[in-house]
């Protein structure tokens, strides 16, 4: 479920081959999504119940918050789990971080101690949270355990897709190596996720390694070829390797593929900054 906090990072100045100063993001792409699938299997009705709210919680947060409030209170033990995944869910619509790591965090804790896999998909969300709200530390903590959690459910992607975000929190921390380190993990448990090979080369970009940053981030748009963040990366990477014209076609095809939205506006900055396009071909 797409939320509503996509931001424009703090920017670094680079200078392209014309001499024009492109605004390159500097640090990662934030997490668009607080989770990307339901976190338990619930028994039919249930489940169709899970659904309706939270495709509630995505035109109607405010109402979806409190349906899944009532369902949680009329339920006891494991079965207050989807209400409060949709609760948690809800609220980070609302961007409410504060309070959607603490209904991730009590549907973690009514899950069965068994249910390693589901503990480690709620506690990642309430870490993904917390992360929103500026609590690296916290995030990073309950990460960890997600993560053990996930190997203990002998779960390789979704250790891999962890692993991704413990890199956010870790970069948050300035703690770099690390971050690479889970990084590498991600795309070796999870290589069909396009985020993990994005980060990937937002880093390595980040630590000037253009060339390395160049192989994954083609990994990426294979992955997610309309993916406006894999677009505007793509774009950054080819301006600081003097490659232009390179830049200007990923920066077009962020604008023809999400329009509006806020990947599209930063690349019309950064095309506007680099200038009209003086090759040959256009004269």
């Amino acid at each position: 479920m797409p939320l509503p906090f996509a931001v424009l990072l703090p920017l670094l100045a680079q200078v392209g081959p014309t001499g024009t100063q492109i605004q390159a993001p500097l640090d990662m792409p934030k997490r668009k999504t607080v989770v990307s699938a339901p976190a338990i299997t619930p028994p039919s009705p249930v489940a169709k119940r899970l659904g309706e709210c939270l495709d509630l919680a995505q035109s109607d947060p405010a109402a979806a918050v409190t349906i899944a409030t009532g369902w949680r209170a009329g339920t006891k033990g494991s079965a207050r789990v989807p209400a409060g995944h949709c609760l948690g869910l809800a609220l980070s619509a609302q961007q409410s971080w504060l309070p959607a790591e603490a209904a991730f965090l009590e549907a973690r804790a009514d899950t069965s101690v068994t249910d390693q896999a589901d503990r480690a998909r709620l506690g990642a969300m309430a870490a993904n949270a917390a992360l929103a709200a500026g609590n690296a530390d916290r995030a990073l903590t309950l990460l960890d355990t997600a993560h053990a959690e996930a190997l203990a459910a002998a779960d390789a992607r979704l250790a891999g897709e962890v692993a991704i975000d413990r890199a956010r929190a870790l970069v948050a921390l300035k703690r770099d190596s690390d971050a690479s380190a889970a990084l590498a993990e991600a795309r070796t448990n999870a290589p069909s996720n396009a985020t993990g090979w994005l980060l990937s080369a937002t880093l390595l970009r980040r630590q000037g390694k253009l060339g390395e940053a160049q192989g994954l981030i083609e990994r990426a748009a294979v992955l997610a070829p309309l993916d406006p963040d894999v677009g505007l990366e793509a774009g950054v990477i080819a301006v600081l390797g003097l490659r232009d014209e390179a830049a200007r076609r990923s920066w077009q095809s962020v604008i023809a593929a999400a329009p509006g939205s806020d990947q599209a506006r930063i690349a019309k900055q950064y095309l506007d900054q680099l200038g009209p396009d003086t090759s040959p071909s256009t004269r």
